[in-house]
């Protein structure tokens, strides 16, 4: 294993762990060198994992990293043990490193202190040599059950604290604790936080909410060549087939209209895809109403793809692929799929299906009754004119990313909400849907939008019911962007029930609504969704 060595900076990051970096980014990178980093240990609440705070901790190297729920970004970087990285802070490493031990591996001591396992800067090195003088730190005393009567001494400067083991005997608000640490050469820190705000006591109380800047704005990311598309914070399903892209740290936000958009105005507005998928998979198939503009035959047969386009982790490093020789598939067929794919966007955190045009799905009736009312809900542009034979695109799939997932750290969190949910006169209007919203909420309040477009209770209940899958078996669908038609039209459909043998993990259940797919996990969480 290769010693990982870093720079501190503070308030922005250690090393390539810059704060406000995404959990996805992050652990793309960790994977991509495992004999630097060969364990990656990820803790997470089963119940909440989209609310809770992630932790990613990375035991070889003894570093802990904490990521907030709902974005996923990095907010916390905790050198555990001293030993087992070489920090560095303005050219002048933390702990002095040692010669090279008998594995070939220079191992990093305490300057001007003792060699045991985990111990790190001394007092008197890191407030007289390295950082300088700070404001008086603070004191935790130790739990009412620790018997050893050991307490923590933080000191904090901007962007990054230290903290000292410290006798509560010892410790009083009136006495020099400068002095009192400075005095003896044991007296090393245990841990050091990398943060963002002017002092750990100010940072604590806003580190999973404050509003952090964007990691192209660090001087650490000017100094790389890489390229990295702007973000979107958080995409508006508005029904009808249009979604609005909001951009983080900026005003702009951009407009996808199913069928209608061109994969020319994504690659102008978003850059190229990371990826991208070429499928014929028609496993779901069944389950659509064939329209005229998918009534060309299709002769029988059984289509399958390779298991391993399954994956479109970015790490593969391929773009997947349907096209093989080794398959008689007639010319009718190919000719039906030729040009449709998948647009992979995997720092973005969706995907866009590009095919031959598709009537989007009905407008929600509170959009309509807004219109009729003199509201402006969308605005208001030229239309373009869309031959049947041009590729546009016709789905969008926005993936959750939720720890504990089958698809975990394929793709970025992407957060969404619907808006207009909370025009419908029987919601409460301060109840936003969102992908941080359990499925049972969302559920109701879509129920209560589209209950005017059914005969009766009974058959909006039919066509909502849940249709099981399980990724963890080979012939089922990569993603819940495999249904290629319209939910509502759908006759199928089976009760959710658990598969007994299966991976529990792995066992999802999918609910339609008009223009909307979920996805939906054992713990009720939306893992991913699907607008067309």
């Amino acid at each position: 294993m290769s010693l990982f060595t870093a720079t501190l900076h503070p308030g922005v990051g250690l090393g390539f762990l810059i704060l406000g970096a995404s959990l996805h980014d992050i652990l793309t990178r960790l994977k991509a060198e495992p004999q630097r980093f060969p364990k990656l240990d990820l803790v997470y609440e089963p119940s909440q994992p989209v609310l809770e705070p992630v932790i990613l901790n990375l035991p070889a190297n003894g570093i802990r990293l904490r990521f907030d729920g709902p974005e996923q970004r990095l907010r916390l970087v905790e050198v555990l043990d001293f030993t087992k990285s070489r920090i560095s802070y303005q050219d002048k490493d933390l702990v002095k490193p040692a010669t090279s031990s008998s594995s070939g591996v220079a191992s990093p001591l305490p300057g001007g202190g003792d060699s045991s396992a985990g111990a790190g800067p001394a007092f008197k090195n890191v407030y007289h040599r390295l950082f300088g003088p700070t404001y008086a730190g603070e004191y935790i005393p130790p739990a009412a059950d620790d018997q050893s009567g050991v307490g923590t001494y933080i000191l904090s400067y901007p962007g990054v604290a230290f903290s000292f083991p410290l006798l509560q005997s010892a410790y009083s608000p009136d006495k020099d604790v400068v002095n009192l640490l400075s005095s003896s050469a044991s007296q090393t820190a245990t841990s050091v936080a990398i943060f963002s705000g002017k002092s750990w006591a100010h940072a604590r109380d806003t580190l999973w909410t404050e509003v952090l800047p964007s990691i192209k704005s660090t001087f650490l990311f000017n100094k790389s060549k890489e390229v990295v598309p702007d973000e979107v914070s958080c995409v508006h399903i508005h029904g009808g087939g249009k979604l609005q892209l909001f951009r983080k740290w900026t005003s702009v936000a951009m407009w996808i209209t199913l069928g209608e958009t061109t994969p020319q105005d994504l690659v102008a507005e978003l850059g190229p895809p990371d990826a991208i998928y070429r499928k014929n998979d028609q496993r779901m198939y069944i389950h659509q109403t064939r329209t005229a503009s998918h009534s060309r035959s299709r002769s029988g047969g059984d289509y399958k793809r390779p298991d391993d386009l399954l994956d479109t982790d970015q790490s593969s490093g391929v773009t997947g692929s349907d096209d093989s020789g080794d398959e008689a598939v007639d010319d009718d067929f190919s000719g039906n799929v030729s040009g449709e794919c998948f647009y992979n966007y995997f720092y973005l955190g969706f995907d866009v299906l590009i095919s031959l045009p598709t009537t989007p799905s009905r407008t929600p009736p509170s959009v309509q009754q807004a219109a009729a009312n003199g509201f402006q809900v969308f605005p208001e542009k030229e239309i373009k004119p869309v031959t049947t034979d041009r590729l546009v695109a016709t789905k969008v799939i926005l993936h959750g990313n939720v720890p504990g997932s089958y698809p975990f750290n394929r793709h970025r969190r992407c957060r969404w909400e619907i808006p207009y949910l909370t025009l419908s006169p029987g919601l409460d209007a301060g109840a936003i849907a969102n992908s941080e919203t359990q499925f049972s909420d969302i559920e109701g309040q879509l129920r209560e939008e589209w209950k005017s477009t059914y005969p009766s209770e009974a058959d909006a209940r039919q066509r909502q019911r849940g249709m099981v899958l399980n990724r963890g078996w080979g012939d089922s669908p990569g993603s819940s962007c495999e249904f290629l038609g319209g939910w509502e039209d759908s006759s199928g459909g089976v009760a959710a029930r658990k598969f007994d043998g299966g991976n529990e993990d792995s066992t999802t259940t999918l609910y339609g609504f008009p223009g909307l797919v979920f996805e939906v996990l054992r713990n009720g969480f939306v893992s991913a969704v699907t607008v067309y």
